[in-house]
């Protein structure tokens, strides 16, 4: 169900168009300030295209996730009907596995690492899947770029809302005595009424798309890792071991000690049996040391030409690594430059908030002085 979860998002948004609907006298027909409406259906406008846009990264996502574990259960199963044999995942079957573009384009990256290291007896070594399919692919699926400013962005429209707000009633708040001062009051308050909604749902969205986001986020995560840790056991070939080659030199030089046993032996016979018995050993240890050095020097080939591609790809990968941790840094100083940027920005924008919060107090003092005034002059009008 997590992976459901952003279908809670329209649920809550369908409700607070309602509500503010409701709020503003619509269904009633008694529309108490137009502007205070239309402010808040376009801020409301807005967060519902920032939900769709991101509800189409989670949709994205759901179909990778689901054609994982698809691949998953598939690995599973066909391991099981061949009798707990594994299928090893190349460049000849990879295109069976999975029918999206990003997931399929990932495992043929992984075959074409995989052939690098093929030999005729095995793999010289291992090409690992979680490389190229990884949480790195789900966030670039997912849309991760956007997704992860989208919270931020819908505090921000709901302290935009405050501002406005604030702007739209002190306008129109005019006057110089009392009299007109509190003609003036209603304005000032529907202006407030537009900086409390926005900054109601704008929290309320942006807390809501949090938790969903981090929810879909997290299945995802896990489902990549399941289907990584499946594919290593049941469809990742493994590494040929030198033991072979070990064994075939063992018995090469048992022949050779034969050989030379049988010949300290013919010393003691006979000089024609010697001679006759020295011919086929002779022979012999000819064939043997012919077939044995052929063999070996073709694997001793062999062995220098795989160890010399598994150093060529040590070298790219090495290359491709320092790069990578360059960029990593490069764009690790640019993040603490943009925090710093942000941070400076916020504590303005706290001074200004400070700013306005005391401005307003002072204005609401103000007209409660002079309300007061003009209650006891009314007072003393009335006796």
């Amino acid at each position: 169900m997590k992976n459901k979860l952003y279908y809670l998002l329209f649920v809550a948004y369908a409700a607070t168009i309602f509500v503010i609907l409701a709020i503003n006298g619509v269904f009633t027909g008694q529309i108490v300030s137009p502007v205070n409406l239309i402010i808040n259906l376009a801020f409301l406008l807005i967060i519902g295209i920032l939900l769709t846009v991101s509800s189409v990264s989670f949709a994205r996502i759901n179909h990778t996730t689901r054609e994982l574990d698809t691949a998953r259960s598939a690995m599973i199963r066909g391991y099981k009907e061949k009798g707990n044999q594994s299928t090893v995942v190349d460049s000849s079957n990879y295109a069976e596995m999975f029918s999206g573009t990003e997931l399929r384009r990932a495992l043929y990256r992984y075959c074409v690492r995989l052939e690098k290291y093929k030999t005729r007896a095995g793999y010289s070594s291992k090409a690992d899947i979680e490389d190229f399919i990884n949480e790195d692919l789900i966030d670039r699926v997912g849309m991760n770029y956007f997704n992860s400013g989208i919270s931020g962005a819908m505090t921000g429209l709901g302290i935009l809302g405050t501002f406005l707000g604030l702007a739209i009633g002190l306008g129109s708040f005019q006057g110089n005595d009392i009299f007109t001062i509190s003609d003036n009051v209603g304005p000032l308050l529907s202006g407030m009424k537009v900086a409390f909604h926005t900054s109601v749902y704008g929290i309320f969205f942006s807390l809501l798309f949090n938790l969903c986001y981090r929810s879909i986020m997290a299945d995802a995560y896990e489902k990549v890792e399941s289907f990584i840790e499946t594919f290593r056991q049941y469809a990742q070939p493994s590494v040929t071991d030198s033991d072979a080659d070990a064994a075939a030199m063992l018995i090469y030089q048992a022949n050779m000690a034969t050989a030379l046993k049988e010949l300290l032996d013919l010393q003691k016979g006979t000089s024609a049996d010697q001679t006759k018995a020295l011919e086929v050993i002779v022979d012999r240890f000819l064939d043997q040391m012919t077939t044995g050095s052929r063999d070996s020097f073709a694997r001793l080939s062999q062995a220098l030409s795989d160890v010399t591609v598994s150093q060529e790809s040590v070298n790219e990968n090495n290359r491709i690594l320092t790069a990578a941790i360059n960029e990593l840094l490069a764009a690790n100083q640019r993040l603490q430059e943009t925090m710093t940027q942000v941070q400076e920005e916020q504590a303005a924008l706290s001074r200004e908030i400070g700013d306005q919060r005391e401005r307003l107090d002072r204005t609401c003092e103000d007209i409660g002085n002079q309300l007061y005034t003009f209650g006891q002059m009314r007072k003393l009008y009335e006796n």
